[in-house]
């Protein structure tokens, strides 16, 4: 049986080991801080509630998940996490009863505007008849200006730049550790640490690519890696840009990374 309301990832991020997959589900508020393994949700719609387990992410607002039949569904990670509370689908019936009452109200005052104009002839008396019909003296004088008409706003020239064609497969890429960072997760208490790349070199592609960035992973931690260290790897690179940071690229997956000695 397959789920007509999935929406398939177009790529997904795999975790590189069961514990980024714990430490990413810590970060979504997805697991207590002290749990060690990865429990199943619950996915809940309409009638529904299919058993679930989370096998990667598009980016920090949206995992992934799997269902029994081996299709995979994005979702928002706070949106999965409510679904896992008791109450989430009397709380989703009580919103469909609430819309279902308020579409009566508006039914109902149509046939009674309905009435009202039947009453009157067929026809709705409109606000300058009503006027007319209780002597106002209020008229338009003819030596009245007409309103100036507003200016019409000159179309903007897009200045935007053509954005960079950037190849799907995995990149062998050189690259110097410029600094390590923080940036904000809004659906943790802690910040999101991330490693800033430069001097870019891409094997086999001439990329106008100063600068990329990257999660700093478990894995990437136990390289120890220090600013200024030029490091090799591959990897896939996709334009999205570091929060609070002129970074437009990012590095998904790296593999095979390496510290490379320098000459002695």
């Amino acid at each position: 049986m397959t789920y007509s309301f999935v929406v398939e990832p177009v790529a997904v991020q795999e975790f590189e080991s069961e514990d980024e997959r714990i430490e990413r589900c810590k970060e979504w508020n997805l697991l207590s801080g002290t749990a060690t393994r990865v429990k199943t949700y619950m996915y809940k719609r309409q009638a529904l509630t299919l058993p679930c387990e989370i096998v990667g992410f598009v980016d920090n607002q949206t995992v992934v998940i799997q269902f029994e039949n081996k299709q995979q569904h994005c979702i928002h990670p706070a949106y999965l996490k409510e679904m896992q509370t008791a109450g989430f689908g009397q709380r989703s019936a009580a919103a469909d009863a609430r819309a279902e009452d308020l579409s009566e109200e508006v039914s109902v005052a149509d046939t009674m505007e309905d009435q009202v104009i039947e009453a009157a002839g067929g026809e709705a008396p409109s606000f300058a008849e009503s006027a007319e019909g209780e002597g106002s003296s209020e008229s338009v004088t003819s030596n009245e200006k007409p309103a100036p008409k507003p200016k019409q706003p000159k179309p903007a020239t897009s200045k935007k730049k053509a954005a960079l064609q950037l190849p799907e497969d995995k990149l062998k890429v050189t690259a110097v550790v410029k600094e390590f960072t923080t940036v904000p997760n809004h659906f943790s208490d802690n910040d999101d640490e991330v490693i800033i790349y430069e001097g870019v070199t891409v094997e086999g592609h001439d990329l106008a690519i100063e600068e990329v960035w990257s999660s700093h992973s478990a894995t990437l931690k136990k390289l120890e890696l220090k600013e200024g260290d030029t490091v090799s790897f591959e990897a896939k690179i996709v334009a999205k840009k570091l929060t609070q940071h002129p970074v437009k690229y990012k590095i998904n997956n790296p593999s095979k990374m390496k510290v490379i000695q320098p000459d002695s």
